[in-house]
Protein backbone atom coordinates (compact mmCIF):
# COMPACT_ATOMS: atom_id res chain seq x y z
CA UNK A 1 0.00 0.00 0.00
CA UNK A 2 2.67 2.39 0.64
CA UNK A 3 4.47 2.07 -2.50
CA UNK A 4 0.72 2.56 -4.26
CA UNK A 5 0.49 5.82 -1.93
CA UNK A 6 3.82 6.69 -3.73
CA UNK A 7 2.56 6.31 -7.58
CA UNK A 8 -0.32 8.16 -7.16
CA UNK A 9 -0.67 11.51 -9.10
CA UNK A 10 2.23 10.41 -11.36
CA UNK A 11 1.44 10.18 -14.65
CA UNK A 12 3.14 9.30 -17.93
CA UNK A 13 6.36 7.43 -18.11
CA UNK A 14 6.99 7.72 -14.22
CA UNK A 15 3.83 6.49 -13.00
CA UNK A 16 4.20 3.45 -15.33
CA UNK A 17 7.34 2.79 -13.78
CA UNK A 18 5.82 3.24 -10.55
CA UNK A 19 3.18 0.74 -11.10
CA UNK A 20 5.63 -1.63 -12.22
CA UNK A 21 7.81 -1.18 -9.08
CA UNK A 22 4.27 -1.49 -7.23
CA UNK A 23 3.23 -5.06 -9.02
CA UNK A 24 6.61 -6.04 -7.76
CA UNK A 25 6.73 -5.57 -4.32
CA UNK A 26 3.18 -7.32 -3.90
CA UNK A 27 4.01 -10.07 -5.41
CA UNK A 28 7.06 -10.60 -2.98
CA UNK A 29 4.52 -9.50 0.18
CA UNK A 30 1.98 -12.58 -1.47
CA UNK A 31 5.27 -14.81 -1.14
CA UNK A 32 5.78 -13.78 1.96
CA UNK A 33 3.08 -14.31 3.42
CA UNK A 34 2.53 -17.92 2.81
CA UNK A 35 4.49 -20.09 5.96
CA UNK A 36 7.29 -21.99 5.74
CA UNK A 37 6.44 -25.55 6.25
CA UNK A 38 7.29 -26.80 9.61
CA UNK A 39 7.36 -23.88 11.39
CA UNK A 40 4.14 -23.32 12.97
CA UNK A 41 4.29 -20.95 16.26
CA UNK A 42 2.10 -19.49 18.25
CA UNK A 43 3.56 -16.08 18.53
CA UNK A 44 5.71 -15.91 16.01
CA UNK A 45 5.14 -15.76 11.67
CA UNK A 46 7.65 -17.07 9.92
CA UNK A 47 7.87 -17.17 5.80
CA UNK A 48 10.37 -18.29 3.09
CA UNK A 49 10.30 -15.34 0.90
CA UNK A 50 13.33 -15.65 -0.93
CA UNK A 51 15.57 -18.61 -1.81
CA UNK A 52 17.63 -19.90 0.95
CA UNK A 53 16.21 -16.90 3.59
CA UNK A 54 13.59 -16.82 6.24
CA UNK A 55 11.84 -14.04 7.69
CA UNK A 56 10.84 -14.48 11.24
CA UNK A 57 7.99 -11.91 12.56
CA UNK A 58 7.34 -11.79 16.34
CA UNK A 59 3.51 -11.72 15.90
CA UNK A 60 1.73 -10.42 18.78
CA UNK A 61 0.63 -7.20 17.22
CA UNK A 62 -3.00 -6.96 19.65
CA UNK A 63 -0.51 -6.74 22.35
CA UNK A 64 2.17 -4.51 21.12
CA UNK A 65 4.01 -7.77 20.24
CA UNK A 66 4.59 -7.38 24.34
CA UNK A 67 6.90 -10.73 24.93
CA UNK A 68 4.54 -13.43 27.23
CA UNK A 69 6.03 -16.72 28.15
CA UNK A 70 4.85 -18.80 25.05
CA UNK A 71 7.22 -16.30 22.78
CA UNK A 72 10.29 -16.28 25.22
CA UNK A 73 9.87 -20.28 24.48
CA UNK A 74 8.85 -19.76 20.85
CA UNK A 75 12.21 -17.54 19.60
CA UNK A 76 14.66 -19.86 21.08
CA UNK A 77 13.09 -23.05 19.92
CA UNK A 78 12.85 -21.16 16.17
CA UNK A 79 16.22 -19.77 15.81
CA UNK A 80 17.80 -23.36 17.07
CA UNK A 81 15.44 -25.33 14.15
CA UNK A 82 17.03 -22.30 11.65
CA UNK A 83 20.00 -23.24 13.01
CA UNK A 84 19.79 -26.87 11.93
CA UNK A 85 18.33 -26.47 8.91
CA UNK A 86 20.05 -26.44 5.73
CA UNK A 87 17.62 -25.50 3.54
CA UNK A 88 18.23 -21.63 5.20
CA UNK A 89 21.23 -19.41 4.98
CA UNK A 90 20.08 -16.11 6.21
CA UNK A 91 17.33 -14.82 8.52
CA UNK A 92 15.08 -11.65 8.50
CA UNK A 93 13.93 -10.71 12.47
CA UNK A 94 11.31 -8.38 12.04
CA UNK A 95 7.42 -7.57 13.77
CA UNK A 96 4.08 -7.48 12.84
CA UNK A 97 1.70 -4.22 13.53
CA UNK A 98 2.68 -1.26 14.73
CA UNK A 99 5.97 -1.53 16.69
CA UNK A 100 8.50 -3.84 16.65
CA UNK A 101 8.15 -4.35 20.35
CA UNK A 102 6.76 -3.11 23.50
CA UNK A 103 9.05 -5.92 25.34
CA UNK A 104 8.37 -7.51 28.46
CA UNK A 105 4.83 -8.41 28.90
CA UNK A 106 4.44 -7.69 32.76
CA UNK A 107 1.50 -9.77 33.31
CA UNK A 108 4.04 -12.93 32.64
CA UNK A 109 6.85 -11.61 34.86
CA UNK A 110 4.43 -10.97 37.60
CA UNK A 111 3.28 -14.80 36.97
CA UNK A 112 7.35 -15.88 37.72
CA UNK A 113 7.29 -14.02 40.97
CA UNK A 114 3.72 -15.79 41.81
CA UNK A 115 5.35 -18.83 40.93
CA UNK A 116 8.22 -18.39 43.34
CA UNK A 117 5.86 -17.91 46.53
CA UNK A 118 3.77 -21.08 45.78
CA UNK A 119 4.86 -24.53 47.05
CA UNK A 120 7.94 -25.25 48.66
CA UNK A 121 9.33 -21.90 47.63
CA UNK A 122 8.71 -20.50 51.41
CA UNK A 123 12.18 -19.36 51.51
CA UNK A 124 14.86 -16.88 50.34
CA UNK A 125 17.01 -19.87 48.73
CA UNK A 126 13.87 -21.70 47.50
CA UNK A 127 12.80 -18.75 45.59
CA UNK A 128 15.76 -17.46 44.46
CA UNK A 129 16.41 -21.19 42.43
CA UNK A 130 12.74 -20.90 41.25
CA UNK A 131 13.82 -17.10 39.39
CA UNK A 132 17.54 -18.12 38.38
CA UNK A 133 16.21 -20.83 36.18
CA UNK A 134 13.48 -18.27 34.74
CA UNK A 135 16.35 -15.97 33.78
CA UNK A 136 18.66 -18.54 32.48
CA UNK A 137 15.84 -20.16 30.07
CA UNK A 138 15.23 -16.38 29.00
CA UNK A 139 18.81 -16.08 28.57
CA UNK A 140 19.23 -19.14 26.77
CA UNK A 141 16.12 -17.88 24.63
CA UNK A 142 17.59 -14.82 22.89
CA UNK A 143 21.12 -16.27 22.40
CA UNK A 144 19.74 -18.48 20.03
CA UNK A 145 20.22 -15.60 17.99
CA UNK A 146 23.93 -16.56 18.02
CA UNK A 147 24.16 -20.14 18.37
CA UNK A 148 22.14 -20.13 15.19
CA UNK A 149 25.38 -20.43 12.48
CA UNK A 150 23.04 -18.32 9.70
CA UNK A 151 23.75 -14.55 9.89
CA UNK A 152 20.45 -12.88 11.52
CA UNK A 153 19.33 -9.30 10.12
CA UNK A 154 17.31 -7.38 12.67
CA UNK A 155 14.77 -4.79 10.71
CA UNK A 156 13.26 -2.72 13.58
CA UNK A 157 10.68 -0.47 13.35
CA UNK A 158 9.07 2.26 15.56
CA UNK A 159 9.34 1.32 19.02
CA UNK A 160 11.79 -1.39 20.54
CA UNK A 161 11.87 -1.78 24.18
CA UNK A 162 13.80 -3.32 27.03
CA UNK A 163 13.51 -7.13 26.05
CA UNK A 164 13.22 -5.75 22.27
CA UNK A 165 17.03 -4.36 23.02
CA UNK A 166 18.06 -7.32 24.47
CA UNK A 167 16.73 -9.55 21.54
CA UNK A 168 18.19 -7.61 18.68
CA UNK A 169 21.50 -7.10 20.23
CA UNK A 170 22.42 -10.84 19.86
CA UNK A 171 21.57 -10.17 15.67
CA UNK A 172 24.66 -10.32 13.59
CA UNK A 173 23.45 -7.13 11.83
CA UNK A 174 20.75 -4.29 12.84
CA UNK A 175 18.61 -2.04 9.98
CA UNK A 176 16.04 0.33 11.20
CA UNK A 177 12.99 2.92 9.85
CA UNK A 178 13.78 6.50 10.02
CA UNK A 179 10.89 6.29 12.84
CA UNK A 180 12.62 3.57 14.93
CA UNK A 181 13.77 4.41 18.64
CA UNK A 182 15.28 2.32 21.64
CA UNK A 183 14.88 1.74 24.68
CA UNK A 184 16.45 -0.04 27.79
CA UNK A 185 12.85 0.29 29.91
CA UNK A 186 14.31 -1.79 32.77
CA UNK A 187 15.43 0.68 35.63
CA UNK A 188 12.14 2.26 34.78
CA UNK A 189 9.99 -0.78 36.10
CA UNK A 190 12.89 -1.09 38.98
CA UNK A 191 15.01 -4.05 37.11
CA UNK A 192 18.34 -4.81 35.83
CA UNK A 193 18.20 -5.65 32.35
CA UNK A 194 19.37 -9.95 32.54
CA UNK A 195 18.52 -11.17 29.05
CA UNK A 196 21.51 -9.71 27.36
CA UNK A 197 21.74 -5.98 27.02
CA UNK A 198 23.96 -4.77 29.81
CA UNK A 199 26.46 -7.54 28.60
CA UNK A 200 26.31 -6.98 24.58
CA UNK A 201 24.96 -3.61 24.13
CA UNK A 202 28.95 -1.47 25.36
CA UNK A 203 30.10 -4.04 22.75
CA UNK A 204 28.12 -3.51 19.91
CA UNK A 205 28.42 0.56 20.22
CA UNK A 206 31.58 0.11 20.96
CA UNK A 207 32.06 1.89 24.36
CA UNK A 208 30.73 2.01 27.93
CA UNK A 209 29.91 5.62 27.96
CA UNK A 210 27.04 5.92 25.74
CA UNK A 211 25.65 1.97 26.88
CA UNK A 212 25.46 3.34 30.62
CA UNK A 213 24.07 6.47 29.77
CA UNK A 214 21.20 4.37 27.99
CA UNK A 215 21.44 1.85 30.64
CA UNK A 216 20.77 4.53 33.67
CA UNK A 217 18.58 7.03 32.37
CA UNK A 218 15.94 4.29 30.14
CA UNK A 219 16.34 7.71 27.33
CA UNK A 220 15.27 7.29 24.07
CA UNK A 221 17.62 6.60 21.17
CA UNK A 222 16.18 7.47 18.12
CA UNK A 223 17.54 6.18 14.33
CA UNK A 224 19.53 8.95 13.92
CA UNK A 225 21.87 8.35 17.25
CA UNK A 226 21.52 4.62 16.68
CA UNK A 227 23.21 4.76 13.47
CA UNK A 228 25.70 7.50 14.36
CA UNK A 229 26.85 5.56 17.39
CA UNK A 230 26.67 2.00 15.13
CA UNK A 231 24.17 0.08 16.62
CA UNK A 232 22.07 0.13 13.01
CA UNK A 233 24.11 0.42 9.44
CA UNK A 234 21.02 1.64 8.14
CA UNK A 235 18.28 3.71 8.18
CA UNK A 236 15.32 3.36 5.65
CA UNK A 237 12.08 6.09 5.63
CA UNK A 238 9.72 3.37 5.94
CA UNK A 239 8.57 0.01 7.34
CA UNK A 240 8.29 -1.65 4.08
CA UNK A 241 11.32 -0.74 2.68
CA UNK A 242 13.40 -1.38 5.36
CA UNK A 243 11.40 -5.57 5.29
CA UNK A 244 12.64 -5.11 1.17
CA UNK A 245 16.52 -3.85 2.27
CA UNK A 246 16.91 -6.13 4.67
CA UNK A 247 16.18 -9.29 2.81
CA UNK A 248 17.62 -7.96 -0.14
CA UNK A 249 21.33 -7.99 2.01
CA UNK A 250 20.19 -11.15 3.37
CA UNK A 251 19.30 -12.80 0.14
CA UNK A 252 22.96 -11.49 -0.89
CA UNK A 253 24.33 -13.51 2.19
CA UNK A 254 22.86 -16.51 1.16
CA UNK A 255 24.35 -16.58 -2.58
CA UNK A 256 27.38 -16.78 -0.66
CA UNK A 257 29.37 -19.94 0.80
CA UNK A 258 27.51 -20.89 3.40
CA UNK A 259 30.99 -22.70 5.01
CA UNK A 260 32.63 -19.22 4.68
CA UNK A 261 29.73 -17.21 6.00
CA UNK A 262 28.56 -19.52 8.81
CA UNK A 263 32.37 -19.94 10.27
CA UNK A 264 32.89 -16.20 9.28
CA UNK A 265 29.77 -16.16 12.10
CA UNK A 266 31.32 -18.54 14.62
CA UNK A 267 35.02 -16.90 14.57
CA UNK A 268 33.29 -13.24 15.17
CA UNK A 269 31.67 -14.29 18.11
CA UNK A 270 34.52 -16.51 19.75
CA UNK A 271 36.77 -13.40 19.14
CA UNK A 272 34.76 -10.80 20.44
CA UNK A 273 34.69 -12.58 23.56
CA UNK A 274 38.40 -13.71 23.41
CA UNK A 275 42.09 -12.04 23.15
CA UNK A 276 43.65 -11.21 19.32
CA UNK A 277 45.83 -14.30 19.64
CA UNK A 278 43.22 -16.95 20.86
CA UNK A 279 41.05 -15.59 18.14
CA UNK A 280 43.72 -16.10 15.46
CA UNK A 281 44.41 -19.63 16.83
CA UNK A 282 41.03 -20.54 16.66
CA UNK A 283 40.50 -19.67 13.29
CA UNK A 284 43.61 -21.46 12.21
CA UNK A 285 42.19 -24.75 13.81
CA UNK A 286 38.35 -23.42 11.95
CA UNK A 287 40.11 -23.26 8.63
CA UNK A 288 42.60 -26.03 8.66
CA UNK A 289 39.10 -27.83 7.82
CA UNK A 290 37.14 -25.35 6.08
CA UNK A 291 39.66 -24.67 3.23
CA UNK A 292 39.65 -28.27 2.65
CA UNK A 293 35.37 -27.44 1.46
CA UNK A 294 34.27 -27.40 -1.91
CA UNK A 295 33.15 -24.44 -1.67
CA UNK A 296 36.51 -23.31 -2.10
CA UNK A 297 36.91 -24.24 -5.49
CA UNK A 298 33.32 -23.50 -6.58
CA UNK A 299 33.71 -20.22 -5.48
CA UNK A 300 37.32 -19.92 -7.29
CA UNK A 301 36.41 -21.19 -10.95
CA UNK A 302 33.19 -18.71 -10.82
CA UNK A 303 35.55 -15.62 -10.52
CA UNK A 304 37.90 -16.80 -12.93
CA UNK A 305 34.95 -17.09 -14.97
CA UNK A 306 34.12 -13.17 -14.81
CA UNK A 307 30.12 -13.71 -14.26
CA UNK A 308 29.67 -16.07 -16.53
CA UNK A 309 29.12 -19.07 -14.33
CA UNK A 310 27.14 -18.62 -11.13
CA UNK A 311 28.47 -20.71 -7.81
CA UNK A 312 26.24 -22.77 -6.42
CA UNK A 313 26.71 -23.92 -3.01
CA UNK A 314 25.90 -27.30 -1.01
CA UNK A 315 23.49 -27.42 1.36
CA UNK A 316 25.50 -27.08 4.94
Amino acid sequence: MWALRVMAGRPGRGGVQAAAAAVGVARRGMAATQAAEGYKYETLAVTKPRKHVYLVKINRPEKLNAMNLVFWREIGQCFDQLGDDTSCRAVVLGAEGRVFTAGIDLMDLASIGAAAEGGDGADVARRGRVIHKAIRDFQNSFSALERCPKPVVAAVHNACVGGGVDLVCGADIRYCSSDAWFQVKEVDVGLAADVGTLQRLPKVVGGQSLARELVFTARKMFSAEALQCGFISRIFESKERLEEGALELAATIASKSPVAVQTSKIALIHSRDHSVEEGLDYMAKLNMLMLQSEDVRIAAMAMMSKGENKAIFSKL
